[in-house]
C-alpha cells in the first residue's frame, strides 16, 4: 500500500536521523575529559575548567531558559537537583579524577551509575529489580574489578577512583530526582528547560565554590600540550563548551525522542569507548588488555542494567513497582550520557 510504505519510510528516516544524532551525542561527550586534561596539565585548576565549562554553557543555553522561564514556579526541586548533582557535581568530581587518573578509567567507573541507581532501588525504596539487571550489576562491578587492576592493589591513584566513584553517585542523585514527576505525562517537565536551568544553577553553585575570580586566565591565552602535540587552549574551551556541553545535551535529548530508550541506551554506552579511544590516540593513555576486557564487561553491565524491564506489565496504583528501567532515569542517560 503506498500509504504504508509512506509511513514506514518517514518512520525508517526519523530513526536513522535519531540514531545519527545519539551517534554524535555520544562522540561530543566522549570528547569533554580529552579536552579539558590538556587544560588542566596546562595550569588550571579542574574546578575552573568545570566553571568555565558550565558557565559558558549556561550563556549559550540562557535564551531556552527564558522561554520554559514557569519552571523556576513549578518544578524548582527538580531544576536545583539536577543543577548540583547531575551538572557541578558529575563534572566536578569528574574532571578532578582524571586529573590523577586516565580519561577512559574514570569514566568507565562512573559507569556504575546505572547499577548504583538498582541498589537503590532494591534495598533504599524496597522495590524488586528483575535478575537481568541483578546480572547487569555482578557484570559491571566484576568488570571495574579488571579496569582498576585489582589484583595488583589497584594499578591507579585511589583518590582518583573515589572522585571518579563519587561523580558515579552524583549521577545516582539525578536519576533518583529526574524520576519525579516523569509519570505527568503532558505536564512533564521539557528536558530542554531543565537543562538550561540546571546549567544556570550548576554555574551558580560552581561559582562559589570555584572561585573563578583567582584563575590563572593568561593559561587560555597560551597552548596547551595534547600528547605531542601544541592545540590552542581557547580551542579546547570552546569545543568543551560549545560541543561537549551544549550540542552533546540538545542532540541526545532530540535523539531520544526520535529512538527508543533501549536503543539510546545502547547507543550512549559508545561514549566509554569514545572517551578511551581519544584518549588512547590524542593523549597516549594506553589500557592493558585486560582493562579493555574489563571495560567491555562494564559497559555490558551497565547496558543490561538499564535496559533490562520486568518481565510483565505493571500498572501504577498503590504498592505496585513502577518498572527499574524504561522510565525517565533510562531517558535521561540516554540523552545525558555520563554528564562527563
Amino acid at each position: 500500500m503506498p500509504v504504508h510504505t509512506s509511513v514506514s519510510s518517514q518512520g525508517n528516516r526519523g530513526r536513522a536521523v535519531g540514531l545519527s544524532l545519539a551517534v554524535g551525542s555520544a562522540i561530543a561527550f566522549g570528547g569533554s575529559g580529552v579536552a579539558a586534561k590538556p587544560l588542566i596539565e596546562a595550569g588550571l585548576d579542574p574546578l575552573h575548567v568545570v566553571w568555565l565549562r558550565v558557565t559558558g554553557a549556561a550563556l549559550v543555553m540562557l535564551p531556552l531558559a527564558v522561554r520554559h522561564r514557569a519552571l523556576l514556579r513549578r518544578r524548582p526541586a527538580l531544576l536545583a537537583g539536577f543543577g548540583l548533582l547531575g551538572v557541578a557535581g558529575v563534572q566536578a568530581f569528574y574532571f578532578a579524577a582524571i586529573s590523577r587518573i586516565p580519561v577512559g578509567v574514570a569514566l568507565l567507573v562512573e559507569y556504575l551509575a546505572p547499577a548504583l541507581v538498582l541498589g537503590w532501588v532494591r534495598f533504599v525504596q524496597r522495590r524488586p529489580v528483575t535478575r537481568a539487571a541483578a546480572l547487569g550489576v555482578v557484570l559491571a562491578a566484576g568488570g571495574l574489578a579488571c579496569v582498576v587492576e585489582i589484583w595488583s592493589g589497584l594499578g591507579f591513584d585511589a583518590l582518583g577512583l573515589l572522585l571518579a566513584l563519587a561523580a558515579a553517585c552524583c549521577q545516582v542523585g539525578y536519576f533518583v530526582l529526574s524520576d519525579q514527576g516523569s509519570d505527568s505525562g503532558d505536564g512533564a517537565p521539557d528536558p530542554l528547560g531543565v537543562i538550561a536551568y540546571g546549567l544556570l544553577t550548576g554555574a551558580a553553585v560552581l561559582t562559589v565554590v570555584a572561585r573563578p575570580w583567582g584563575m590563572d586566565w593568561s593559561v587560555l591565552a597560551h597552548s596547551a600540550r595534547m600528547d605531542d602535540a601544541e592545540v590552542p587552549a581557547w580551542l579546547l574551551l570552546a569545543w568543551i563548551v560549545l560541543i561537549a556541553t551544549v550540542v552533546a545535551y540538545v542532540t541526545g535529548v532530540v535523539s531520544v525522542r526520535r529512538l527508543s530508550p533501549q536503543v539510546a541506551g545502547v547507543v550512549a554506552c559508545l561514549e566509554a569507548v569514545i572517551a578511551t579511544v581519544l584518549a588512547w590516540f590524542l593523549l597516549g593513555e594506553r589500557l592493558s588488555a585486560p582493562q579493555i576486557a574489563g571495560g567491555a564487561v562494564v559497559l555490558l553491565g551497565a547496558f543490561i542494567a538499564q535496559s533490562s524491564t520486568p518481565s510483565t506489565p505493571s500498572t501504577p496504583s498503590e504498592g505496585t513497582a513502577q518498572p527499574v528501567a524504561g522510565g525517565s532515569p533510562e531517558r535521561e542517560l540516554s540523552a545525558r550520557g555520563t554528564a562527563a
